[in-house]
């Protein structure tokens, strides 16, 4: 007796989930709230709240956000003429917001890469 599984892509997972849609199927919500992944899938009912990110996603948010404002601040020159206050009133904006935007699809990308390699242990 063979027991077969489905083939799931990695890509698949990590592109439903950066756009907040189930792994499984690509059609229902991954979330209930901003960060709360969702018990089970509406479209599909497949249990995505089993999969669990802790920090990850953070993690991988923070480092993404940081090559992206601290790798251009190093060759900008208004970071060196600027009065240091009006640097940081234009930063802090971009670095929160950037944060905000990413860290709900970071998450999403993590659950579905945890889908794909069938990763569902808690921490």
């Amino acid at each position: 007796m063979t027991i077969k599984f489905k083939q799931r892509s990695v890509w698949d997972g990590f592109r439903r989930g950066l756009g907040g849609k189930c792994p499984d199927c690509g059609k229902g919500p991954l979330f209930t709230a901003y960060l709360k992944i969702a018990p089970s899938c509406p479209s599909c009912g497949h249990a995505v709240g089993e999969y669990h990110a802790d920090d990850g996603p953070a993690y991988f948010t923070i480092l993404i956000v940081g090559h992206l404002v601290v790798g251009p601040m190093l060759f900008l020159d208004f970071v060196r003429t600027w009065p240091v206050v009006w640097v940081w009133a234009l930063l802090i904006p971009c670095i929160i917001g950037l944060s905000l935007f990413l860290l709900p699809r970071v998450k999403g990308a993590f659950v579905g890469v945890q889908w794909a390699v069938g990763d569902r242990s808690a921490a």
